[in-house]
């Protein structure tokens, strides 16, 4: 049996994997800092703030991690990924959370806000993501397919993916915020902030994600949800920003499903911790689902929620 990790020694294996994967190429470089740095900060780990007013939520579950300055410097170019998979209620990331981060950002003082994506402009418009980006004066940086617009990156401590083949816009950003909706998917039973990072993935990488029978197979089930936690080895997001307010728990990931409403936003750099706590939201347990508990044993975050610093507040 593998005995605990205490949070001295959790930090102390967060920042050698950082710095041995950052040597093997220029992705982790680019946002390894702020999330790694930020682990050593007192504050909590996970922040999550509940209430009828989602934007509201999203703020303070900033505030509560010390501020959006500690994630977005001055004049930084900011790429942000939410999801738009699908416009079912409860599939995609809530347009106020999205507008909170859009204003915390222009607050920081970010020189450029983009979205990208590589799903269809019909996504953005039917979820009425494109509207609020048009508001608050981000654009939609919207990639065509074509895998001469994805830069293959070597996945140095992948068991089933050896190389990844990630957005050449991210590479021309300084800050990265993940900020995908939780919900149920078909395969591993739960989607969250690591598997919405297939999201600037190549969808003909993402492919080799699935194996035949991947909705049903252990075998295959395992290769995905390995393959997400390789993938998150490379790419570290400064800041994940989880639309917990209302999501489907059936007929995942495109529903439509039926619909819880914690009305939370759960935000923090710990993945594994936050998807764990995000997954405890409908009755699953964090250690169950392999790709939570791939990517402990990658480093990458803590699954045993008793051993994360975790702030709530009800506003």
């Amino acid at each position: 049996m593998s005995r605990p990790i205490e949070r001295r020694e959790f930090i102390k294996r967060t920042l050698k994997a950082g710095l041995t994967a950052a040597a093997s190429g220029p992705l982790l470089r680019e946002f390894a800092r702020t999330p790694l740095a930020a682990l050593e900060k007192d504050g909590p780990d996970v922040a999550v703030v509940w209430g009828e007013d989602y934007a509201k939520n999203a703020l303070k579950a900033v505030e509560l991690l010390g501020g959006i300055g500690r994630f977005v410097p001055k004049n930084s170019r900011v790429a942000i990924l939410a999801n738009v998979q699908s416009s079912h209620p409860g599939t995609f990331t809530n347009p106020a959370v999205l507008k909170a981060a859009l204003q915390l950002c222009r607050q920081a003082g970010a020189k450029e806000i983009n979205l990208v994506s590589w799903q269809a402009l019909k996504n953005w418009e039917s979820t009425g993501l494109a509207k609020v980006a048009a508001e608050e004066g981000a654009n939609l940086k919207l990639i065509d397919r074509d895998e001469a617009n994805f830069k293959p990156v070597p996945v140095p401590a992948g068991k089933a993916l050896s190389e990844a083949r990630i957005l050449n816009i991210l590479l021309e950003h300084d800050v990265f915020i993940n900020m995908p909706v939780t919900k149920d998917h078909a395969g591993n039973k739960f989607t969250g902030a690591m598997k919405n990072l297939m999201g600037i993935n190549s969808p003909v990488n993402n492919r080799t994600f699935h194996k035949q029978n991947w909705q049903t197979d252990s075998a295959a089930i395992g290769h995905l949800d390995q393959s997400i936690a390789d993938l998150n080895t490379v790419v570290k997001p400064a800041l994940n920003l989880v639309d917990a307010t209302e999501f489907i728990t059936t007929n995942g990931p495109f529903g439509p499903g039926e619909i819880i409403r914690p009305k939370k936003v759960v935000a923090g750099t710990d993945r594994v911790a936050i998807d764990a706590y995000c997954a405890a939201l409908w009755g699953l347990k964090g250690e169950d689902i392999v790709m939570i508990r791939c990517g402990q044993e990658h480093g990458l975050g803590r699954h045993d929620l008793k051993k994360v610093k975790i702030k709530e507040m009800n506003i």
